[in-house]
Order: C-alpha cells, then sequence, then structure tokens
C-alpha cells in the first residue's frame, strides 16, 4: 500500500522592480564611486549653504582680500592657494559648489516639470494638441538655447533665480519629447484600456497608470540634465553673465584665472577639475540608472 505524502507549498520570493534595480545599480562599481563622489559634493554645498544661512562664518571667508598673500600657491595654510586678490581659492570652491548645485537641481526641477506636463499631454492626447505643442518644441530646438539664454540674462540682469528660470525654462524640450514617446507607447496598453472602460478621466489616467510606469527614463533624464545645468551655469559665470562677485562660482574663479594661466595654474585646474568631475559623476550615476532599469527579470 502506497503512503501518501504531503506536499509543502514552496513559497517564493518575488523581487521587486526597486530591489531589481538597485542591486543592478550597486553591483556596478564605478557608479558607486561616481555617487560618493556626488555625496561629497553634496555634504560640503549642504556645509557651506548651512553656515551661510545661519550667519556662522566659515573656517576661512571666501571673500576676505588679502593682496599680500595674492597667487600664492597651494601650501598647507591655503591648500589650493590664493587668487589675485588674496582671496582662499578652496573656501571660494566651496561656497561656489552651492550655487553650482543649486543651480543644477532647481533648474532641473523646473526643466523637468515643464517637459513632463508637456510630454504627457502630447503623447496622451494626440491629435491637434499633439501637432501644436511639437512644433512648438520644434521651434525651440531650431534655436541655440545658449544664446537664448545669454539674450534672457543680458536682458533681465544677473540673478540666480533668473538664471535657474531661464535654464529650465530653455532646456525642457529634450524631456517633453521624451516622456511625449514613453506616453505613445503606453497608451494602448491593456490596463489603460481598462481605466478608460472603467470612465476614469484622461488626467487620471496619465498621472496615476502611465506615469509611474514611465518614471525610470524620466528620473534618468532628471539626473543627466543636472550636470547640463552646472556646465551652463558656469560657462555663464565665465562669461561674466552669472552670478555676479564678490559671490563666487565654479566659472566665475577660472574666469578671474584665465589672465593668470601661466603664473597661477591652480585657478584653472582645481575649479575645472571640480565642474568635470561633477558633470562626469552625474553622466556615470545616470548611465548606471539606466542600464539597470533596463533589465528584465530572468
Amino acid at each position: 500500500m502506497v503512503e501518501a505524502t504531503s506536499i509543502e507549498p514552496v513559497t517564493v520570493a518575488v523581487d521587486s522592480p526597486y530591489r531589481r534595480v538597485a542591486r543592478k545599480f550597486f553591483s556596478d562599481r564605478l557608479a558607486v564611486v561616481a555617487l560618493v563622489f556626488i555625496s561629497c559634493f553634496f555634504a560640503v554645498a549642504i556645509a557651506a549653504g548651512t553656515l551661510k544661512a545661519l550667519g556662522l562664518p566659515m573656517p576661512m571667508d571666501p571673500n576676505a582680500t588679502n593682496l599680500e598673500a595674492k597667487l600664492l600657491p597651494p601650501s598647507a595654510t591655503n591648500w589650493l592657494g590664493t587668487d589675485n586678490l588674496g582671496r582662499d581659492v578652496l573656501s571660494r570652491m566651496v561656497a561656489g559648489s552651492t550655487i553650482s548645485l543649486t543651480v543644477g537641481f532647481v533648474a532641473m526641477a523646473v526643466s523637468l516639470g515643464i517637459g513632463i506636463f508637456v510630454g504627457a499631454v502630447s503623447g496622451y492626447f494626440g491629435g491637434w494638441i499633439d501637432n501644436l505643442l511639437m512644433r512648438i518644441v520644434d521651434a525651440l530646438l531650431c534655436f541655440p538655447s545658449f544664446f537664448l539664454i545669454l539674450t534672457a540674462i543680458a536682458i533681465l540682469g544677473p540673478n540666480i533665480w533668473i538664471i535657474i528660470a531661464v535654464i529650465g525654462l530653455v532646456s525642457w524640450t529634450g524631456t517633453a519629447r521624451l516622456v511625449r514617446a514613453e506616453f505613445l507607447t503606453l497608451r494602448e496598453s491593456e490596463y489603460v484600456r481598462a481605466a478608460r472602460s472603467m470612465g476614469q478621466s484622461g488626467w487620471n489616467i496619465i498621472f496615476r497608470h502611465i506615469m509611474p510606469n514611465a518614471a525610470a527614463p524620466i528620473f534618468v533624464t532628471a539626473i543627466v540634465s543636472i550636470p547640463d545645468a552646472i556646465l551652463v551655469e558656469s560657462g555663464l559665470s565665465f562669461l561674466s553673465f552669472g552670478v555676479p562677485p564678490p559671490q563666487a562660482t565654479w566659472g566665475n574663479i577660472i574666469a578671474d584665472g584665465k589672465t593668470y594661466i601661466l603664473d597661477a595654474w591652480w585657478l584653472i585646474v582645481f575649479p575645472g577639475l571640480a565642474i568635470f568631475t561633477a558633470s562626469l559623476a552625474f553622466y556615470i550615476v545616470g548611465d548606471a540608472l539606466r542600464r539597470a532599469s533596463e533589465t528584465r527579470p530572468q
């Protein structure tokens, strides 16, 4: 007689998409190193911004001049040297990190908000709305964005919030095209058709059903747009269209040092390395997130 054997149910752990993306991302050593660099920039910028907001002095005043100590090379006293007015370069770079990261993140938020709204409306509703919005995007893409920003800053004046607003208002077109492409693909999905059949409104379908499924490429675009804004702000400051002095930014430190490039190399090299390292780190993190989000479960 054959004895009956009980079969215990096997519990299969379901790996969530977020854990899968995180595991794939943190397995990329280069991306982790880039994330550490970004975290260091954040920590420095937050510390400098907090001291300024509370009215507390920094270890060395970034705007304190000392003509007797001008153009000194890096030393134990001034780790990154001094500029043509005797100001400590390290202190000015720390203060400038707050400006650069603020411009990068806030301008990204402005451009992302506009781009998501325009792309979502265009991709979901289609028809004449899509044609109108995409012709506006095409018209804006015909103009060099940097020269549009220069023109706006020259008219409105150099101010950090004006710079942020102008960069955000000019740089949303790429995000809009990306979001539109995602919505054109997702709007015919089964869950979208089911939501329509249940009588849900178009806005409800856009923000509750389609947007979460299009979040991954949008988030990657947001990460990559941050260094673009940092580079634009640095270019404006280098051309004296950025944040007005004596406020330090990475771009105007290089601008102050271009006259002394043969005698004071540190005025060009160190802020240039900061811009390069920050931009490269954001690009690496964005690319790693893109590859991780494209991973499918085996």
